[in-house]
């Protein structure tokens, strides 16, 4: 029997019930009962750390195993839910790691060149930023059609950009701050077709879009499981073609060091796996509550909330419905202010004062509110949000005297 999306699914979470959750797609939120399930992980492993960590998550120690290890369990139930094959998966902490260990591997020569867009993810671009420094080579950045958004346009400008030194590409499946939802298979092609290897940063993905990673056509997909897909922090994966895995390690190497692909990434030290392990708990909740279901609540939820926000704030939305996923960006009321300093002093006042956790940024000289729609969320939560914006007085960064 279905379940009923909106407030009383809030008793699936820990969250503070004075305050109004907008901003899932941040950091994501876990369910009680995938808490309950790595806990009793963390127990299980307290009760024989060595013999847990270093015979049953992996191989390391003891006798050559014949049944899969736990991680490769895990690992495999998240290659389903990707449209994958185990062995091509493995787990990282954050997309970010996987971004770092893709990117500090591939072997940029002096003068090459890495392509991102203008709304790579800001950590994503300072690795890029950093790998390109130390190896003498260059990043290029293609403009992001924004905010009347065209795909083909996107398109035109990452083609535009790529020149005969372009090595890599790293894009986003769903960009962070504007949220929008990039056609990344035939960004793939493009790629492809201009011999460019492509990296993608799917962090905010698994959960929102059914995945297929190998059809996308792209050489390396990273994402985080604990957005949208409900798995514990911090747990993310990264996949990669079984033609790019030679050569690639992970950001901290360890024993595993030339012993392939899986005994590289299964194992960097010791650190508590339970995340990863629980991850298929969090993929079950998702298939309990139906992911068709899930996916069509949010995305016609917060479609119709960022229209009515921007209506009600008197500013424009230039995205169609189908660029966006779980999220939507709304600019913000002119008098609020355009600066980094007016974005953190807006977001300070919708927490501390009208208990409102929702995502503010500055860029194009204005404020832009992101919001996020989960299914404990209804849509009395975004007519509360449109009354707390509508009701704040200006906020600008005042010149200095």
């Amino acid at each position: 029997m279905p379940m009923s999306f909106g407030h009383s699914m809030l008793a699936h979470w820990a969250l503070d019930p004075d305050v109004l959750y907008l901003n899932h797609g941040t950091v994501g939120v876990t369910p009680r009962r995938v808490l309950l399930a790595q806990q009793a992980i963390r127990d299980e492993i307290e009760r024989q750390p060595s013999r847990f960590l270093l015979r049953e998550l992996t191989s390391l120690a003891g006798r050559p195993r014949t049944e899969p290890t736990r991680l490769r369990i895990a690992a495999e139930a998240v290659a389903r839910f990707i449209g994958a094959r185990g062995p091509d998966v493995v787990f990282v902490d954050n997309a970010t790691t996987g971004v770092n260990a893709v990117l500090r591997s591939f072997p940029l020569q002096p003068g090459d060149e890495l392509l991102l867009t203008d709304q790579n993810y800001g950590a994503t671009a300072r690795v890029a930023r950093f790998v390109a420094r130390e190896r003498d080579a260059a990043v290029r950045v293609a403009a992001v059609p924004y905010p009347a958004f065209n795909r083909a346009a996107l398109l035109q400008s990452i083609a535009a950009a790529i020149t005969a030194r372009t090595r890599i590409a790293v894009i986003d499946h769903i960009a962070s701050e504007s949220a929008l939802v990039f056609p990344i298979a035939d960004i793939a092609a493009l790629c492809r077709s201009r011999g460019v290897a492509l990296l993608v940063d799917g962090a905010h993905a698994p959960g929102v879009l059914p995945l297929d990673v190998h059809a996308i056509g792209a050489d390396w997909y990273v994402a985080n499981l604990h957005k949208w897909a409900h798995a514990p922090r911090s747990s993310a994966f990264l996949w990669s073609h079984p033609s790019r895995q030679a050569g690639l390690h992970p950001a901290v190497v360890s024993w595993g060091l030339d012993q392939g692909y899986l005994a590289e990434f299964d194992w960097v030290g010791t650190r508590d796996p339970s995340a990863w392990l629980a991850t298929p708990d969090g993929l079950a909740f998702l298939h309990e509550l139906g992911f068709d279901a899930v996916r069509r609540y949010n995305h016609d939820l917060v479609c119709r909330a960022a229209r009515m926000l921007a209506d009600r704030w008197g500013t424009r939305l230039e995205i169609d419905d189908a660029d966006l996923g779980f999220m939507a960006t709304v600019p913000a009321p002119d008098r609020l202010g355009s600066s980094s300093e007016d974005a953190a002093r807006l977001r300070d006042r919708l927490l501390f004062e009208d208990k409102i956790e929702v995502q503010v940024h500055a860029v194009q000289e204005r404020l832009w509110i992101r919001i996020s729609a989960q299914v404990y969320n209804e849509w009395s939560d975004f007519e509360r949000l449109a009354e707390a914006v509508a009701g704040t007085p200006g906020l600008k960064t005042r010149p200095p005297l």
